[in-house]
């Protein structure tokens, strides 16, 4: 007599397969299979993506992923065809022992509920996290639209890149703990910033370089001998604040690069060291209203 929960139930393997890639092996007995495909289809999915996002060229850095996300894909789907196929084949076989409902309930909540919640996790908190820009205030380097993803390796105990000046950062709001900015690290810890008809100086030099009008706006090449960024300082019939202030210690002072449209340092004050969560890298997608903003995939953020 057959056992009336035999392994034969194919519809039911592949089910559980589209639920889990690899529980529908687990359910047709093939436990090795099982661990591999789980193993596989996390690795695609989550620190796969992260390590072709902080390690690879901007020019390939697109196509990778989606490579990467087709793998994963590809596995999800492989195991769905192959627990239906092994379980036609095997409908007639006997569960073993271990093979109880219970089982299979208990696997799915380990892995949906806590193991790939914690591998999401922890890329999330100390490799890359993906983020959107909203608005217009990182202009002309970062648009509205952008989808970046941020390097988290970054201002910590441990990490090997310290914040610079001229890094494009992610940072807490300082009014809103529930809501992150980005913006551009003009002062390090005790230095002197000075804001005076759109020319920033740090510490008695200033940064600006090159300047290039047009009727509208102006556009401004600001260094600091190291690197290079353009910024705008938008024409407006509103006067723009001098600043003046040293930097506390263990805080640094950001801006924007659209300077006529960013509230930044020189509304909310400097930015403790530890609310800076990560560096913006690159872009991996962008849209606006006329749609994909193909030129921009895959842009490295200087």
């Amino acid at each position: 007599m057959k056992n009336p929960i035999s392994i034969g139930r194919p519809v039911v393997a592949k089910l559980m397969s589209i639920v889990l890639p690899g529980l529908g092996q687990l359910y047709n007995g093939e436990l090795n299979k099982a661990i591999w495909l789980f193993i596989g289809f996390a690795f695609f999915s989550i620190p796969g993506a992260a390590f072709l996002a902080l390690h690879l060229p901007g020019r390939l850095m697109t196509i990778a992923l989606l490579l990467s996300l087709i793998a994963a894909l590809g596995i999800w789907i492989f195991g769905s065809i192959d627990a239906l196929r092994v379980a036609r084949r095997k409908q007639d076989d006997m569960r073993q022992g271990w093979q109880v409902s219970g089982l299979y309930a208990l696997v799915l909540i380990v892995c949906n509920g806590f193991a790939l919640p914690a591998l999401i996790g922890y890329v999330r908190t100390h490799q890359v996290e993906a983020f959107r820009v909203p608005a217009t205030s990182m202009a002309p380097n970062v648009l509205k639209g952008d989808f970046i993803f941020a390097d988290k390796r970054y201002n910590c105990p441990g990490c090997k890149q310290a914040v610079r000046r001229g890094d494009i950062v992610i940072f807490v709001n300082p009014n809103d703990r529930t809501q992150y900015f980005i913006k551009r690290i003009i002062g390090l810890p005790g230095e002197s910033i000075q804001i005076k008809d759109r020319h920033v100086l740090v510490d008695g030099k200033s940064l600006t370089q090159e300047q290039a009008g047009t009727n509208n706006d102006k556009e401004i090449t600001e260094s600091d001998g190291k690197k290079r960024w353009q910024v705008i300082w938008a024409t407006s019939n509103k006067q723009q604040p001098d600043v003046e202030i040293t930097v506390p210690a263990g805080q640094v002072f950001l801006l924007g690069d659209n300077r006529g449209s960013s509230t930044d340092s020189r509304a909310f004050g400097t930015v403790p060291l530890m609310d800076v969560v990560g560096k913006a890298r690159q872009v991996w997608f962008s849209s606006d209203a006329s749609g994909v903003r193909w030129g921009r995939l895959g842009k490295m953020l200087d």
